[in-house]
């Protein structure tokens, strides 16, 4: 059975989120009350310190998300809703982080009711890859300014020191601060300033792992994979424990469909902890389909679905339902689609996975 180009051609895009643009400059001043209300607040650990990367910020609405932008380096954040926004578009909140997302692409859509109401059924989540944190209600009385105070991530358990490079306690006060200020020139998308400040942070301490995955960030920003990738694997030399990088290569490998790399680095993210990192197995899944080792693929999507108990990372269960359909099992096929409508209705392909549901059931259980 042929599967029908519109669900076969989204596996390439499976795990992509993308990030939105990150606002700079006063937010108080440029529209009036009517017409735009504000949210701030800070990320913490429950230590009370900074997060140690950059932390995404992800409003979603009645089960639709829309990326806010990031933190600060200290983990403070800002962002704006107005009327022409207040709408949501379908997304995937579950998803890691990915490239950021187009200027082109609509923002949203207008509505005709107030902000308030709009926001009514929405709520603010933080991502951090290795994180979990209470999504916090955006529930508001009246548009205007509203600090939604601390937001505390918490590190799920055995990972907390994969996610931070040992190096970091490491480096010497200079290079400390030509990191942060590159982090700081990230947020604003400064690349000129950030790539200098962090290529000054790692020419001080080139054992700075943290400064070397961020100085990937960076180049990838400005349009450079091959020399963000470099800048990955240094980092990995550099703090082998440090997972963070392999996350960055495995998703760099997967957008450019480099399925050899995407499994290799895959690979080398689970050997450092495969309970924790469902997103992992996703990626891992989906290269080892693109290179024909289907049975490898079931495992690792199988895999994955064990390790996601939260149910963060639902398209592995549209992974693993297509797979089963190239194998030709397609009652399982069809339960692990309804499985993925269920946990994903809205979901770009929920239509073409409709249809090919109904097609479905004029066949057998399996076929050769």
């Amino acid at each position: 059975m042929r599967v029908p180009t519109a669900v076969l051609g989204a596996v390439t895009a499976l795990g992509v989120c993308a990030a939105g643009q990150v606002q700079t400059g006063n937010p108080w001043d440029r529209e009036s009350e009517e017409q735009v209300t504000y949210f701030s607040g800070k990320v913490t650990l429950p230590d009370g310190g900074p997060p140690p990367d950059l932390v995404r910020l992800t409003r979603v609405c009645a089960g639709l998300s829309r990326d806010e932008g990031w933190t600060d380096a200290k983990g403070h954040f800002w962002f704006k809703v107005s009327k022409v926004d207040s709408g949501t578009e379908s997304g995937d909140a579950s998803e890691p982080a990915g490239q950021p997302q187009s200027k082109d692409k609509p923002l949203g859509y207008a509505y005709s009711n107030p902000i308030t109401t709009a926001l009514a059924n929405c709520e603010l989540r933080v991502l951090l890859e290795g994180y979990q944190a209470e999504a916090v209600s955006l529930k508001v009385a009246s548009v205007g300014a509203t600090n939604l105070g601390a937001i505390v991530l918490h590190p799920l358990a055995g990972i907390s020191t994969l996610t931070v490079s040992s190096t970091t306690l490491q480096a010497p006060p200079k290079a400390r601060g030509a990191y942060e200020k590159g982090l700081e020139a990230m947020r604003e998308r400064k690349w000129d300033f950030a790539e200098a400040e962090l290529n000054k942070a790692v020419k001080i301490y080139p054992g700075f792992a943290v400064a070397w995955y961020q100085l990937g960030k960076v180049r990838l920003g400005r349009g450079d994979p091959g020399g963000a990738a470099a800048a990955w694997r240094e980092s990995t030399e550099r703090d082998p424990r440090f997972v963070k990088p392999w996350e960055d290569l495995t998703r760099l490998a997967d957008g450019r469909q480099d399925w050899t790399e995407s499994e290799k680095s895959s690979s080398a993210w689970l050997k450092l902890d495969a309970a924790s990192f469902p997103a992992a197995w996703l990626y891992n899944a989906i290269a080892r389909a693109r290179l024909g080792r289907l049975d490898e693929a079931e495992a690792s999507a199988r895999e994955g679905l064990k390790v996601d108990k939260e149910q963060r990372v639902p398209r592995l269960s549209y992974v693993l339902a297509l797979i089963l359909l190239a194998k030709h099992k397609y009652t399982e096929s069809a339960e692990w689609f309804r499985d993925y409508l269920k946990r994903a209705p809205d979901a770009r392909e929920a239509e073409a996975i409709r249809q090919e549901l109904t097609a479905l059931q004029t066949l057998p259980a399996s076929s050769p």
